[in-house]
């Protein structure tokens, strides 16, 4: 492909002020297309488009808005193939991935928020008794909770799902009434066109949906920053979420932060090893490793330390690492040649502080693609760096602890917060533990996911919740009307 990819702004497709830029295949690296590059006149532009067009859209029906996802959900199915492909062009995700995880989740998210754009806005509260009083006369007083549209949403995208992680911010925002700009990461935007297109065939309104992609800072900057945005929903990392909370901080801008992670996963001795194994090891091995979700950090309880290491060594021995594109690959490329540099740099790291590099640790040997072998480093402590940072590959630290206690506060004790992981055959102290861990969400005996549960992290994990019902609050604002009954 090598077609120039136009903005999608206020329902047009523009050409980019700052012309275009190469996205590139991190199996082939050859060049997958060309991608606009918006100026900041045009991401304000954009943003100007969606506050026009919020008052009109706010105003439609929720079965409206819910025809339009469908409609969109429809259109996704049908070119799952063709979309997928382009997705594994841009992200370097396996052919299963992209068409289930990537493409097909995203449909998946179009569906579930056409349903979301039906659910009850208003919720009864109990009437109050109210004396007379310096305010009025005695009365009993009604009152309803009601969600309301918060207006304008930048949506920032990560580049590890060029489709899911969209379709999770722009379906419910829509469904709750509110217009979106998009901002797409810059290694993988095309994807995201598309996504536009689906929703401009499936009958969305000029300037409802707005899409504005650069490699340059500035563009991200300027959809912050504008004064017709109320809401940033971003995903990313830690350090560019506290300096966009610095800007909504300024303006007082609704913030949705769904940030890093350093997962810790506790396996007991008392726990099923084996399955602690291919729970840890399908995992972090994910999307090549670049999911906040990964428990990266593995503390294992002493009389089963030697095993977990052992078995981890062995599963990541099994991960075959290669062409996307070929059946049986299961870890293909990380996204770009700087970014395997800094894995590679986090592994020496982990040598140089004392750490014992168990499997992989060198680089697979390919001519093209940006590879990086699952790497396991075993003998680890938690002050290392190894054990602090997201590094945001596919390589897993693990850490011996002794008593219950010990492993809860090795699991605590760290910036992030976001997903931990509890392994053990006493339930009830699986349980215990996982009400002891700092963190938005806890797996007990599974990797699995809820897609109803609320999703978000503690401390430097993220600001809020969405998934399910809580995306749909999360996008909008709560009004409280009152009357005397």
């Amino acid at each position: 492909m090598t077609d120039e990819q136009r903005l999608f702004i206020g329902g047009s497709w523009v050409e980019p002020d700052g012309g275009h830029y190469e996205v590139v295949d991190p199996a082939t690296e050859g060049v997958v297309g060309l991608a606009p590059e918006a100026s900041r006149d045009q991401v304000l532009a954009a943003a100007a488009a969606a506050r026009e067009a919020f008052g009109s859209w706010s105003r439609t029906s929720p079965s409206e808005r819910a025809a339009i996802l469908e409609r969109a959900a429809d259109i996704i199915q049908r070119n799952l193939v063709p979309y997928a492909e382009l997705a594994q062009a841009e992200s370097g995700a396996t052919t299963g991935t992209a068409r289930g995880m990537q493409v097909g989740v995203g449909a998946a998210r179009f569906r579930r928020y056409a349903k979301g754009a039906l659910e009850p806005v208003e919720e009864a509260l109990v009437p109050q008794i109210n004396e007379a009083g310096p305010f009025g006369k005695a009365a009993v007083m009604g009152a309803l909770a009601v969600r309301q549209p918060v207006g304008v949403v930048t949506c920032i995208t990560s580049y590890n799902n060029p489709w899911a992680n969209p379709a999770g911010k722009i379906a419910p925002a829509l469904a709750m009434g509110n217009t979106v700009v998009v901002k797409p990461a810059p290694q993988d935007p095309l994807s995201v066109y598309r996504m536009a297109e689906a929703l401009e065939s499936a009958g969305a309104p000029p300037g409802v949906v707005n899409v504005v992609s650069g490699s340059r800072a500035e563009v991200g900057e300027a959809a912050v920053e504008s004064g017709d945005v109320d809401m940033i929903s971003f995903t990313g990392s830690t350090a560019v979420g506290q300096r966009i909370a610095e800007v909504c901080g300024r303006d007082m801008k609704r913030q949705l932060m769904e940030l890093g992670g350093k997962g810790a996963a506790i396996v007991f001795d008392d726990a099923d090893v084996a399955s602690a194994v291919r729970g840890i090891g399908t995992t972090f091995s994910f999307y090549s490793g670049q999911i906040c979700t990964a428990p990266t950090r593995v503390l294992a309880q002493r009389a089963v330390y030697d095993r977990v290491v052992d078995q981890l060594a062995g599963y990541a021995g099994y991960l075959r690492v290669g062409d996307p594109r070929a059946e049986g690959t299961v870890v293909g490329p990380v996204i770009t040649a700087a970014h395997r540099d800094r894995v590679e740099s986090y592994v020496e790291l982990g040598r140089k502080e004392g750490a014992r590099v168990v499997a992989g640790g060198e680089r697979p040997a390919y001519d093209t693609g940006f590879y990086v072998a699952p790497t396991l480093l075993a003998d680890c402590t938690n002050d290392m760096r190894v054990a602090r940072e997201e590094i945001f590959g596919p390589v897993v630290v693990v850490i011996p602890f002794d008593e219950e206690e010990e492993g809860v506060a090795l699991a605590n004790d760290s910036d992030y917060g976001l997903i931990d992981y509890v392994w053990s055959g006493d339930v009830a102290r699986a349980f215990r533990v996982a009400r002891s861990l700092r963190a938005g969400g806890v797996g007990v005996n599974t990797v699995g996911r809820n897609m109803e549960a609320p999703f978000g992290g503690f401390k430097k994990s993220g600001v809020g919740r969405d998934v399910g019902s809580y995306a749909l609050h999360a996008y909008s604002e709560v009004q409280a009307i009152v009357w005397p009954g």
